[in-house]
């Protein structure tokens, strides 16, 4: 099997570009509140959710989070198709890590407000960080 040549820097630059370019666009004609949704999802601060979707920042957007991406920001096959070309072309050698994805699918869950936002943060990061970690366990067994 022959190793994919690793792209150039300016090309890699560009095509993490273009793949942020086509998020953005996908987030910008998503009902308001998508950003918070997906950084619920992801188990991160909103911050982290502008610099993976600007195309103005340089900072990739790590594989493990690509699913929970398609599936909160509702993306069409074509936008995924067209997302994941740049992708691949921006890191070679993720691709095969991408076709172990799963779907994922949304709920909503109702918890107590505990009258301070600091509180409230940890407890939704609190409720993440267990679903993913059953889901990783549950992922092993089958």
């Amino acid at each position: 099997m022959a190793k994919q040549p690793q792209p150039e820097p300016k090309d890699a630059e560009a095509a993490i570009r273009a793949y942020k370019t086509i998020l953005s666009t996908v987030i910008d004609q998503r009902p308001s509140g998508t950003r918070q949704r997906l950084a619920d999802a992801l188990g991160k601060h909103r911050s982290f959710v502008t610099q993976i979707t600007s195309p103005t920042y340089s900072t990739p957007i790590p594989s493990k989070h690509l699913q929970a991406i398609f599936s909160v920001c509702h993306f069409s096959g074509q936008e995924r198709d067209a997302f994941l070309a740049d992708y691949r072309i921006a890191h070679p050698g993720k691709a095969a890590q991408e076709a172990g994805l799963r779907r994922t699918r949304h709920i909503s869950l109702v918890v107590p407000d505990l009258g301070d936002d600091k509180q409230n943060a940890a407890l939704d990061r609190a409720i993440n960080e267990f679903i993913h970690r059953i889901t990783s366990i549950a992922g092993k067994g089958g």
